[in-house]
């Protein structure tokens, strides 16, 4: 199997490793995005990824999981901050919540990468004067800076499952957390209520997208859940309800893919498949199941990438509007 960094530099630098939540350091805010992503933001606003700054810490069922594992304040415990909400840390101002689920949660903290994002090839051209050859090589750039960019639809997935599987098993077992969002999908979550798909457009007209794009996206997030499902299971340690959960969505994903590869033809599939067939979902078993992540993450990246498949036969299997969230 490749490495991942080796895949990093084929892939012009793209970031393979894990998702994780926004480093304060580089948090700038959605302050940083609204000159250019103003549509976007008016989305955001409106969905539960922002809303929750201010309903999370006041629900009944917050309030009785903070108080079974002993946490003082919801906004300031890592345990929750890390998916529910965007922190920022300057050297003038101390560690603090800045607003809930928001753009840097996703796409990834904005400092390094910011001004190279918006760099359009001069100081008066927009999107709309940039070259599509300065456009790719301003993608690349922000990408090995630090952006986790919609280009490849599975580096947006593992953004989801970061946080819609829960990687930690006292914060279940204790606290009563939910083992993750279990019938979360990423299609039907991500084209209803927060898809802002404007880039394409007149900036104005949040777009439907692609058949082509839905069937990427339909493939990339099962493979995301198979990655954050054992990223989980190898955290388990006891025979309880994080570690049977965990374990049972990760076989789920597994046989979902397998379902899947019966139905077009992926050299990256039969691959993730051979590296799920070869690992034990069993407890105590870290090593194993992280490094099978590893390598799952790698052909995740590389099949968004790169896939040469035909996957309109998944067409009738994809979610449609109805289904929406």
């Amino acid at each position: 199997m490749i490495s991942a960094v080796a895949k990093s530099a084929k892939n012009g630098g793209q970031n393979l490793e894990p998702a994780k939540p926004a480093n304060p350091h580089l948090v700038l805010g959605t302050e940083a995005c609204v000159k250019c992503h103003a549509a976007e933001i008016q989305v955001w606003k409106k969905t539960p990824h922002a809303t929750t700054l201010d309903q999370l810490h006041r629900r009944p069922e917050a309030k009785a999981i903070a108080s079974k594992l002993g946490l003082k304040s919801i906004k300031n415990s890592g345990r929750c901050v890390a998916c529910h909400y965007t922190q920022k840390q300057t050297a003038d101002t101390p560690l603090h919540v800045i607003s809930g689920v928001s753009c840097e949660s996703c796409h990834g903290a904005a400092k390094n990468w910011v001004a190279v994002h918006h760099d359009f090839g001069g100081e008066n051209l927009t999107r709309f004067d940039e070259s599509p050859a300065h456009r790719t090589q301003r993608i690349t750039d922000s990408v090995k800076a630090g952006m986790r960019n919609p280009r490849n639809l599975y580096a947006v997935a593992q953004s989801c499952l970061r946080c819609h599987t829960t990687a930690d098993e006292e914060l279940v077992n204790i606290g009563g957390h939910s083992a993750g969002s279990l019938e979360f999908e990423f299609v039907s979550w991500s084209q209803g209520l927060v898809r802002h798909n404007f880039l394409n457009t007149d900036g104005k007209t949040n777009e439907f997208s692609s058949p082509e794009r839905l069937r990427m996206m339909f493939v990339s997030g099962m493979i995301a859940e198979l990655e954050a499902s054992l990223r989980a299971t190898a955290l388990a340690t006891e025979k309880a309800t994080y570690g049977i959960t965990s374990a049972k969505r990760a076989a789920r994903a597994g046989a979902r893919l397998a379902s899947i590869h019966a139905k077009v033809d992926s050299p990256q599939l039969q691959q993730i498949l051979d590296v799920f067939k070869s690992i034990k979902l069993q407890l105590n078993n870290e090593a194993q199941l992280t490094h099978a992540a590893n390598q799952i993450a790698v052909l995740g990246h590389e099949f968004a990438e790169s896939n040469q498949a035909d996957l309109s036969p998944l067409d009738r299997f994809i979610p449609g509007p109805d289904r929406y969230k």
